[in-house]
């Protein structure tokens, strides 16, 4: 059977057919959606983890105990989680481990384009790079035999455009291979020196074993035809190359990158007059090649910054500068990034741009948004979790130059439990006197609304407990009275919550409850809810544009909602001084 999948929907589909049984996973752009499709495939049994680092350790337990095991994440996620990495691949398996990292060039949802590869050398695993959605779905089959076969764990490199694009892919049935039994072996999976220091002996062969093989197996290949122009390449970089220069120039086209092919990249230059290594990012691909004596050209002609296409390569390589994309004769008007209409965030940024003051550390999630206008709340934004860490960090600052400023540090509630939590405990264990902001909109809403330990449902659709965060606040130790939950849409409330916040003198949170306006089920409750403007009434002051709703415009002088927009959550409303908004729909 034949169908269109994506590469994440390929990927799923090849965990499958190859008999995993265990996934895990922190959903991160471009990964999300591998899991959100593994599910569907009942033999496999999956969850969202709290963070990337959870998710690896959980991988890591389930293949050591025989298990065919998938952790996806995106490639800052690989960050988290690089501390089980690194020892996993000594350890090595038992029932096969593929990591996914998910690397965006181009940022397009990140806050870097690190080039994941270099991980791969560095933990000494096994990497493996497919090209197109068929190859997600072969290679991470061929994956998890790799990994039983040398012993160790895969990481399985994707990229956005490999992610989202969709390509034909001929499904098969799935093969059970069961759960692998499990013996005991200390020496082998746990992790002291002594241990270690053999097992990193045995990594070391390993690793030469499956060096040989990477010089044989199918996943490296040339293709070669005309041999002036010899290209080295892997992932979507192949396939913009060929689309460049077609069947004019011969190909080494890499799908398994670490251990890399010493002796058919030798085999290739020896057959060209002149190659070209074209990959994206790091000159992962090139400095192995030059370390070899080989001249090559790539970095020297292709930035390291952003993605590649077409059109870069035709510049670079042949001086073209004609882009061929499709074109679209249309002026669309520019839509700023903003939180959306009827965001229960909007509140909070609102209440806290009134202390002008005020030092901002936020965090990973669709709050990042609170620093742009009209709100221009936030000040900094490093990773997940850091959030609270760094307004540790700002404040402790502060204190030692005499300055003498508030600072509140703002995470989701997932990001709360994925790594805000530790921040938490070290404020109060360190008597920083910062006001930790805890905005509960009940889901994982920037990556599209995944479920967390916050919402009472586990991936699989099983009810579960929820984890409360004002219970886990107070048993970190922060004091009841130093506890403040307010509902964001209540925007008198909530400044009273942000003023007693300022003003407290010790660790303080403040958590806001109220579900995502996105949220299916919360869009069908308020469908029927908009607010107006009564043109009579209005004075034209804008107060009500500085909340920074995209339902409300300036249009010819006067100030429109949008009701297929509004979700009637009053803000507007309750910042108008002269009642020329009105609620209708109730």
């Amino acid at each position: 059977m034949k169908k269109i999948m994506s590469g994440n929907e390929a990927i799923a589909r090849g965990a499958y057919e190859a008999g995993c049984t265990v996934a895990a996973a922190y959903p991160g752009t471009p990964s999300t959606e591998i899991l959100e499709n593994v599910v569907n495939y009942k033999e496999i049994n999956s969850e969202w983890s709290p963070n990337e680092k959870v998710a690896l350790e959980v991988g890591c337990g389930a293949a050591i105990g025989g298990a065919r095991t998938l952790v996806a994440m995106k490639h800052v996620g690989l960050n988290v989680a690089a501390d089980p990495f690194f020892t996993i691949a000594y350890e090595g398996v038992n029932g096969g481990l593929v990591v996914i990292s998910a690397d965006e060039p181009g940022m397009h949802s990140s806050q870097n384009e690190q080039d994941n590869r270099l991980y791969a050398p560095h933990a000494k695993v096994c990497m493996i790079e497919p090209s197109d959605s068929m190859e997600c779905l072969d290679y991470i089959k061929e994956s998890f035999k790799i990994s039983e076969e040398f012993d160790v764990p895969v990481m399985f490199r994707v990229t956005t455009r490999i992610c989202h694009s969709k390509g034909l892919v001929t499904l098969s049935e799935r093969e059970e291979v069961g759960v692998k039994k499990y013996e005991k072996n200390v020496q082998k999976y746990a992790m002291m020196p002594a241990h270690a220091r053999a097992r990193h002996v045995v990594l070391e062969e390993n690793l030469d074993r499956l060096r040989a093989y990477s010089n044989k197996c199918s996943l490296n290949r040339m293709e070669m035809n005309d041999t002036k122009i010899g290209i080295i390449t892997s992932g979507i970089s192949y396939q913009h190359a060929k689309e460049v220069f077609g069947d004019e120039v011969s190909y080494l086209k890499l799908g398994l990158t670490f251990p890399m092919p010493d002796k058919l990249i030798k085999e290739f230059a020896d057959k060209v007059h002149k190659i070209y290594v074209i990959e994206e990012n790091e000159p992962y691909i090139e400095n192995f090649v030059k370390a070899m004596g080989i001249k090559c050209t790539g970095k020297e002609v292709l930035s390291p910054c952003g993605e590649l296409n077409p059109h870069i390569l035709r510049k670079a390589f042949k001086g073209e500068e004609e882009d061929t994309a499709y074109k679209v004769d249309v002026n669309l008007p520019k839509r700023p990034p903003m939180l959306c209409a009827g965001c229960p965030h909007r509140g909070i940024f609102y209440a806290m741009s009134k202390y002008k003051d005020l030092v901002v550390s936020g965090d990973i999630g669709c709050y990042t948004l609170g620093l742009i206008p009209p709100l221009n709340v936030t000040d900094t934004v490093i990773c997940m979790g850091a959030g609270f860490s760094a307004a540790i960090g700002l404040k402790k600052a502060f204190q030692m130059g005499n300055v003498d400023k508030k600072v509140f540090g703002v995470v989701g509630d997932s990001t709360f439990f994925h790594s805000g939590i530790t921040g938490l405990i070290d404020a109060v264990y360190n008597k920083t006197p910062i006001t930790l902001v805890i905005l509960d909109n009940s889901t994982t809403a920037m990556t599209g609304h995944q479920e967390n330990p916050g919402t009472g449902k586990t991936l699989m659709g099983e009810i579960t407990e929820v984890i409360d965060i004002e219970a886990v606040v107070k048993a970190c130790g922060i004091k009841e009275e130093n506890v403040v939950v307010v509902d964001p849409y209540d925007l008198e409330k909530t400044k009273e919550g942000v003023r007693k916040a300022y003003n407290a003198t010790e660790p303080f949170v403040l958590i806001t409850k109220r579900p995502c306006a996105l949220i299916k089920e919360v869009r069908k409750e308020r469908a029927h809810l908009n607010c107006e403007v009564v043109q009579e009434k209005c004075k034209k002051c804008r107060m009500c544009l500085k909340i920074g709703c995209p339902a409300i415009t300036l249009k010819d002088g006067d100030i429109l909602i949008d009701k297929a927009m509004c979700n009637g959550c009053e803000l507007c409303k309750q910042v108008c001084k002269f009642d020329s908004i009105v609620k209708v729909g109730e």
